[in-house]
């Protein structure tokens, strides 16, 4: 096997490959463009750019690498394929060599290529070379863009509890950690207890569930105390994340795979663990059990803030179904302010 530059003579063979390799893979990323293995992108490359074609013993192509400059410094690895019969010979490795040995007699001192992400075997091949993820491209069809960004743009909302009666120490907390989150926020409110928990709400929060998720933590983190999440989101699901001492003991999704795909492990583990609930927060297992129900689609459960309301008052905590925008004036609420 033999590994030589290729040129416009080489063309009907390198597109004849390009054929084969365009039934394996899926399509490029949409950024990418394209890549005409008939006509002008090949032609071009032959004519122009930097291309390889390895040959076995009796002078048929067995694989083919082109290469496109993108600027004085850096390049694009267009295309590398070999023959599935010659795969696991060295075939790739030594195109590559080649590749490499001309970029660095050209000064360019990087190449990158386009791999489709659901090309797992593709991505390990040539992550073995020592190529690494730097930019991820992500796709999305316009009606499901649409669709989300409906949801996203209201009807999520979620609070945070404090099993505690001290309200000037939840105060403190608030006022340490509140600066750290975003800009933009009309501050938050920390209510006085009601069954021995402590709500606290944030403009910011409120419509972030990730930010809602790192200020629970922080807060329980500082306290000391059980501390309960509870929110709906795209108001759709609801979310109850339940820390001792900063760290998650038990969480729940009704709909544990709505923003997608998960292992079967995780899929469990956004279950409720009923025992963990009563032994925290007093709840009776037996209606935690009944109430805080799973499913593949949240049309299969009660609307979204009903659920949340059930859950709320099985654990005897109050003001749960309010995020900030309707948080109640309640008599002894302390507002801070960014």
């Amino acid at each position: 096997m033999s590994v030589r530059r290729a040129g416009p003579a080489d063309y009907e063979a390198v597109t004849s490959l390009g054929r084969e390799l365009d039934h394996e893979l899926p399509p490029p990323p949409a950024h990418v463009g394209p890549f005409d293995t008939e006509d002008r992108d090949v032609r071009a490359i032959l004519e122009s750019e930097l291309a390889f074609v390895a040959e076995d013993d009796d002078g048929a192509v067995t694989g083919y690498a082109l290469v496109r400059r993108r600027d004085a410094r850096a390049a694009m690895l267009a295309d590398v394929y070999v023959v599935p019969g010659a795969r696991g010979s060295g075939v790739a490795p030594r195109l590559m060599r080649a590749v490499t040995a001309a970029l660095r007699e050209e000064g360019i001192e990087t190449v990158d290529l386009a791999v489709a992400a659901s090309s797992a075997i593709a991505r390990s091949f040539v992550a073995r070379w020592g190529f690494r993820d730097e930019v991820i491209v992500m796709k999305a069809t316009v009606e499901l863009l649409e669709e989300r960004l409906g949801r996203v743009e209201s009807g999520s909302f979620g609070s945070i509890h404090l099993q505690s009666d001290d309200i000037s120490a939840v105060e403190e907390a608030v006022r340490q950690f509140v600066p750290r989150l975003p800009g933009g926020s009309r501050g938050s409110l920390v209510a006085p207890p009601r069954n021995g928990w402590i709500a606290v709400y944030d403009d910011v929060c409120d419509r972030d569930p990730e930010m809602l998720r790192r200020l629970a933590r922080e807060l329980s983190d500082r306290m000391g105390a059980v501390t309960l999440l509870l929110g709906v989101e795209q108001d759709d699901v609801v979310r109850m994340t339940l820390f001792e001492r900063g760290r998650i003991v038990d969480e729940y999704l009704s709909v544990p795979e709505y923003h997608g795909p998960l292992p079967p492990g995780d899929v469990v583990g956004l279950q409720a663990n009923p025992r963990v609930i009563h032994r925290l927060t007093g709840a009776d297992p037996d209606v935690i059990r009944s109430t805080a129900r799973t499913a593949t689609s949240p049309a299969d459960l009660p609307p979204a803030r009903e659920l949340l309301a059930a859950l709320a008052n099985a654990m005897h905590v109050a003001g749960a179904e309010h995020g900030w925008s309707d948080a109640p004036e309640l008599e002894g609420a302390v507002r801070i302010s960014r």
